[in-house]
């Protein structure tokens, strides 16, 4: 498997306020580097629309994939989604729909997810749930096709 540049975003109140413990981000980091990949840049920051759209666009061109966890579900501070969405050039549905056919195995809770999947450029990111958990289990879900993502956004497309 090709090894990819990636970060990981943590999108929390409580974290950057110090309440609570990144155990998604964690979790996600430690799932990447055991699958032989990279994390390059681990990142916290709170659930605000503007400034999670603005790490995110620090990160393209910088990193291959960009995986956030948190920010997905149906509370009010949860906007990640949004904020992805502001600068994908491209969704990616059947990536999605991978990670929720693996989350509705373990939980009906899963059908609240609402993340996104697309690319802007050569760079991927993937909406990850803030359950960590959730977050392992949907990443693990399109881990093995993520190299190949990857070198389709960077033009390799021949068969």
């Amino acid at each position: 498997m090709d090894s990819l540049r990636a970060a990981v975003v943590t999108v929390s109140d409580g974290v950057v306020a110090g309440t609570r413990e990144d155990h998604s981000g964690q979790a996600v980091e430690d799932t990447l580097r055991k699958s032989g990949h990279t994390v390059e840049q681990r990142l916290v920051v709170a659930d605000e629309i503007d400034e999670i759209e603005a790490v995110l666009r620090a990160l393209i061109g910088v990193v291959q994939l960009v995986a956030t966890t948190g920010g997905t579900g149906l509370g009010p501070r949860d906007v990640t989604p949004e904020a992805t969405s502001r600068i994908v050039e491209r969704e990616i549905p059947g990536l999605f729909h991978l990670m929720m056919t693996a989350g509705l195995a373990s939980t009906p809770h899963a059908a609240l997810s609402r993340g996104v999947v697309g690319a802007v450029g050569t760079c991927l990111i993937v909406n990850l749930p803030g359950n960590p958990s959730g977050a392992v289990e949907n990443l693990e879900a399109i881990l093995p096709i993520l190299p190949h993502v990857v070198r389709l956004l960077a033009g390799d497309t021949a068969h």
